[in-house]
């Protein structure tokens, strides 16, 4: 079955789309944990050492994308090789780990306004959890909500577009302020290099939130459907890893960076943001604007990445017929799967109303959820170059799924700090029975990446 789906994407995108999709705005908003977790030292090699063991996975996904380019990515991995019990969860978990973003952008939209127009804070209309939903907040999510459906119902084109525009002027701030920062800081604010806990555990408690932070590299699949026609099979795989590593060198630069211009130990006793700080180190508050405008822009492509990519995922669900067969209706004018944006963008904008205090504590549960999806692909990689009695990729494969399998445990045995909540616990199994509810039993796999189907 040809797919309907607009090919009109080109490298450009592709990479703002991966790296956009990993990079949001908790290098603002929380800077003081990753200090407080490791000192400078620590949340740098942290950073760049879940960086390189993500490479492998990376890696495969780029072979997988090459040799099935299909939007529905995990999905049509699994599909291969294992039940379509197991395709349907791999997809569904990935669906979790895009979607749970999204409102929790819409929220955080408001968090930011507020830090550059305080009157942000007035009109309270309730509380929940104790912290209060004021109505400029609540607009300014919704509206934002509202924006990013409707930029993606009008055409992958536009979706591209605006991702470019919103990485490119991320990375335009980014470049400025760091260059500022270097001229400004002095050694002596990054003593000690590592928390009271020790280098080895300074490290390491760091590379436990690496997960969260960085996925989105395997976004870039979710819409390999729409490349433009004259885009080389190889481009793909070298995007996939660009982004990660880019993703990677983007966080340890501004941990290094951050730590450089202000007193780290100050910015964690005193609870600072990155704007914060650079205030305090440059006297002025003009720095502070352009670091929170910075993350504005990292919050738009964050939010539109993720969106992007759960669509997808939906989309390809519906197709097959694992959710109902209208999930994977596409748009005949716009050729988007208008369905899909509607099933993520409304449970995205009701989400909003609840605030930071529900969605902050469950916001984790992505990270354990892509790396299920990680594992999955990983193992579809393994098995089908069995199948195909090839060696190359494998070993690599192997090694991305035992680092997935770790990054699974590590949020579910209850022993291992910063494992899941009874709340995390509570959501995922909330996905899980909304996903057994939703599931149906294709008649007959209509996968377009699968000969003969």
């Amino acid at each position: 079955m040809e797919s309907r789906l607009t090919k009109s994407l080109g490298a450009l995108e592709y990479f703002t789309f991966g790296f956009g999709s990993m990079v949001g705005a908790g290098w603002l908003v929380v800077i003081d944990d990753w200090l407080g977790r490791g000192g400078p030292g620590g949340a740098m090699l942290g950073f760049l050492a879940g960086a390189l063991l993500l490479l492998p996975i990376a890696l495969t996904y780029g072979r997988l994308v090459r040799l099935i380019p299909d939007a529905g990515a995990e999905i049509a991995y699994t599909e291969r090789v294992f039940p379509s019990a197991v395709s349907f969860s791999a997809g569904w978990m990935m669906v979790l780990a895009y979607a749970i973003v999204c409102p929790w952008e819409a929220v955080a939209i408001g968090n930011l306004l507020a830090r550059l127009f305080p009157g942000m804070n007035a009109v309270a209309l309730y509380t929940v959890a104790g912290k209060a939903i004021t109505l400029p907040r609540l607009l300014a999510g919704l509206g934002l909500t509202a924006a990013i459906g409707v930029v993606n119902y009008r055409g992958i084109r536009l979706s591209g577009r605006f991702q470019d525009i919103t990485t490119i002027g991320l990375l335009a701030c980014f470049a400025l302020f760091v260059t500022l920062g270097i001229g400004e800081g002095s050694p002596a604010n990054v003593e000690p290099l590592f928390a009271p806990v020790g280098p080895f555990i300074s490290v390491l408690l760091v590379m436990q939130i690496v997960p969260y932070f960085m996925t989105g590299f395997e976004s870039i699949p979710k819409a390999s459907e729409e490349a433009l026609p004259h885009l080389r099979p190889g481009t793909l795989p070298r995007i996939i890893t660009v982004a990660l590593l880019a993703g990677g060198f983007f966080y340890v630069v501004i941990v290094g960076v951050v730590a450089w211009v202000y007193p780290w130990t100050d910015i964690v006793s005193q609870h600072l943001g990155t704007d914060a700080a650079f205030a305090c180190a440059f006297g002025t508050p003009w720095i502070a604007r352009l670091i929170l405008a910075a993350a504005v822009l990292s919050l738009f492509k964050v939010f539109n990445g993720n969106f992007v990519a759960a669509t997808r995922l939906v989309y390809a669900l519906g197709r097959r017929g694992l959710v109902h067969p209208a999930l994977g209706a596409v748009q005949p004018r716009f050729g988007t799967p208008a369905l899909a944006i509607a099933f993520v963008a409304i449970p995205t904008a009701a989400a909003a109303f609840l605030g930071d205090a529900v969605l902050v504590p469950i916001s984790e549960v992505g990270a354990a959820v892509g790396a299920i999806g990680w594992c999955a692909a990983c193992l579809a990689f393994i098995a089908l170059a069995r199948r195909q009695h090839l060696r190359d990729g494998v070993a690599i494969a192997m090694i991305g799924a035992v680092v997935s399998v770790a990054i699974v445990l590590m949020k579910v045995v209850p022993a291992v700090p910063g494992s899941f909540t009874g709340v995390e616990w509570l959501a995922f199994t909330a996905w899980c029975v909304l996903g057994l509810a939703l599931r149906q039993r294709a008649r007959a796999p209509i996968a377009p990446s699968v000969p003969g189907r």
